[in-house]
């Protein structure tokens, strides 16, 4: 990713020059006739869950009402930032291993959040220049970074998409999915860090239907929250996000294995993230306890 003289990258840049509706379509969806996306309200009164995420990240594409949220979280719950840190370093091992052990070129990943380097394509894209992948995500800010999102090598593809988990069938039938996913062939499906904002009545339909939608030999790879660790914890910072409107939903190790039922589990199965393939890097810090990773992880391939 291309950096200014002061470092900051396009996403930065876009931000800072108030590009809240910026063409975020490369040249070749322009030539196939996708509409540029719209104006968007940014509603940044409110706190949103993937912006409280880059701020305990220690990003700086969050507003006061984010702020006010993680500044609650992290004087309840020391390490929190931590956490969240070990929470995005899983997705790169996971699609990393995705990539070089199980040959996964198409990648959908659903609940993107505000970008971080490296991205999801920059890991996969460096093991193999010609992946292509989907980033879909329901909060406008990341529209306003997309750009970032859509940096290619020549040789892949990527593409952003407006949408929600909870409506899989809009977004699956955006055409820049089907421009840059061969669905006759494997997907790796990544829900990162998102169902624990949903209740399993909300989240388990909506998994199960981009399932269906993608062809045997397929992977899921997700990770969710849990309590099982540290429930005083987990109940604070649960406590912090419903105060700012946000649904949390803790799920027990069981809980997070239904999401891969019907699948057929990668080693190690479904374990706390900080005990997924360390050895893949980056790993958490060293040391870093249990209770201060509630958050467990697991890769599943369709069978």
């Amino acid at each position: 990713m291309d950096t200014d003289t002061t470092g900051n990258s396009p996403a930065d840049r876009a931000w800072e020059g108030g590009a809240f509706g910026i063409d975020a379509t490369e040249s070749w969806l322009v030539e196939a006739g996708f509409e540029e996306p719209p104006q968007v309200d940014l509603r940044t009164d409110r706190a949103h869950s993937a912006r409280v995420y880059d701020y305990l990240l220690g990003g700086k594409t969050n507003f006061p009402a984010d702020r006010e949220v993680g500044d609650r979280v992290l004087a309840d719950l020391p390490g929190a930032g931590e956490a969240a840190t070990a929470a995005r370093a899983v997705m790169h091992r996971m699609v990393r291993r995705l990539a070089e052990v199980h040959g996964i070129r198409q990648f959908l990943d659903v609940g993107t959040g505000i970008p971080t380097t490296p991205n999801l394509h920059e890991i996969v894209q460096s093991i193999d220049p010609a992946s292509r992948v989907v980033y879909v995500d329901n909060d406008p800010i990341v529209l306003a970074h997309s750009r970032a999102l859509l940096t290619s090598t020549p040789e892949g593809r990527t593409a952003y998409v407006q949408g929600d988990l909870r409506e899989p069938e809009l977004f699956l039938a955006d055409p820049a999915v089907a421009a840059t996913l061969d669905l006759n062939e494997p997907v790796a499906l990544t829900l990162i860090n998102i169902v624990h904002f949903l209740s399993d009545e909300a989240a388990h339909p909506p998994v199960r239907k981009l399932l269906d939608a993608l062809p045997v030999g397929s992977f899921l790879a997700l990770s969710a929250g849990t309590a099982d660790t540290a429930p005083d914890r987990a109940e604070a910072g649960s406590r912090r996000y419903a105060e700012a409107g946000i649904e949390v939903h803790m799920r027990s190790h069981e809980g997070v294995e239904r999401f891969f039922a019907g699948l057929e589990l990668d080693d190690p199965g479904v374990v706390l993230i900080n005990r997924w393939h360390p050895e893949l890097g980056p790993a958490p810090s060293p040391g870093l306890p249990d209770e201060l990773v509630p958050v467990y992880g697991g890769v599943g391939r369709k069978v």
